[in-house]
C-alpha cells in the first residue's frame, strides 16, 4: 500500500509476474499507474507490505549503484522517460547504449540499428528529429529504449494515451511480439481496450478498496459496450 493522494492510497493486494507472461492490469489511473511504477522499480518504497524485484526486497536496496543494478532486468515503455525532441529518431534510441550520439559511436551504430528495426521504426525516420516524427514513431522509440538492456520484463505505462485510434492495435501486436521474442514479460497498465486485444495474455482488473486483482474476462466486453458494439 501506499497513500500518494489524500484518503487515496493505492493497494495492491499481491500480483506475481513469471518471465514470459502477457499481462494487462486495468483500473489504474495515470496518477496511479506512476506510483504503481514507482513501487515496482524500488523508486518509492510501500508504506505497508513489501515488493520484490527479480529476488530482491526493494527496502533492501541501499544506495544508488544498488538501485540502478536492480533496474537491470526491467525495461519501461512511458511517456515519462525523456526523450530530446532536437536528436535524431536513431540518435535517442542509441542513448541507453552509449553517451556518444552526435554521431552515433560506430561501435554501437549496428545495435542502434538493430534495436530500431525490432520495434518496428520505419527507416525513413530514423534521421528525423525526434520532435518531428508522428505519436507512433515517439511510442516506438521509447519500446526500442525499453528492450535496449534486454529486460526479464517490459512494462508499459498507458501506452496509447497519445496515439491515433487506428494504431493502437497493431503498435499493442508489436510490442507484445518483440516481449515474446525476447522471453521477456509484458506488463501493461492500461485502459484501452484495443490495446489489450492487440497484447494478448491475461486482464486483471484493480478493485482499489480491497487492492485484489480480480480476472477481467469481462473487460473487452464492457469496452464494447461503451463504443457501441464495436
Amino acid at each position: 500500500m501506499k497513500d500518494y493522494q489524500s484518503l487515496r492510497p493505492l493497494r495492491v493486494r499481491e500480483l506475481t509476474v513469471a518471465r514470459g507472461r502477457v499481462l494487462s492490469l486495468t483500473g489504474f489511473d495515470a496518477a496511479a499507474a506512476e506510483i504503481f511504477v514507482h513501487l515496482v522499480t524500488g523508486a518509492a518504497l510501500p508504506d505497508e507490505g513489501d515488493i520484490t524485484l527479480f529476488g530482491t526486497n526493494t527496502r533492501g536496496i541501499t544506495d544508488a549503484a544498488a538501485w540502478l543494478r536492480s533496474l537491470d532486468g526491467l525495461g519501461l515503455v512511458s511517456h515519462r522517460a525523456v526523450l530530446i525532441d532536437a536528436l535524431s529518431v536513431l540518435q535517442n534510441v542509441a542513448m541507453p547504449l552509449t553517451l556518444e550520439v552526435d554521431p552515433i559511436d560506430p561501435a554501437f551504430r549496428p545495435s542502434v540499428e538493430a534495436l530500431a528495426r525490432e520495434a518496428g521504426i520505419d527507416p525513413s525516420a530514423w534521421d528525423q528529429p525526434l520532435g518531428r516524427v508522428d505519436a507512433e514513431t515517439n511510442l516506438r522509440v521509447r519500446l526500442a529504449r525499453g528492450v535496449a538492456p534486454n529486460p526479464a520484463m517490459l512494462m508499459a505505462e498507458h501506452p496509447s494515451a497519445t496515439l491515433p485510434r487506428e494504431a493502437v492495435g497493431r503498435v499493442a501486436a508489436d510490442v507484445a511480439r518483440v516481449a515474446a521474442a525476447r522471453g521477456a514479460a509484458l506488463v501493461s497498465l492500461t485502459a484501452d481496450a484495443d490495446w489489450v486485444e492487440g497484447v494478448g495474455g491475461d486482464v486483471l482488473t484493480l478493485h482499489a478498496g480491497s487492492g485484489a486483482l480480480a480476472s477481467g474476462a469481462g473487460f473487452m466486453e464492457r469496452f464494447r459496450r461503451m463504443l457501441g458494439g464495436r
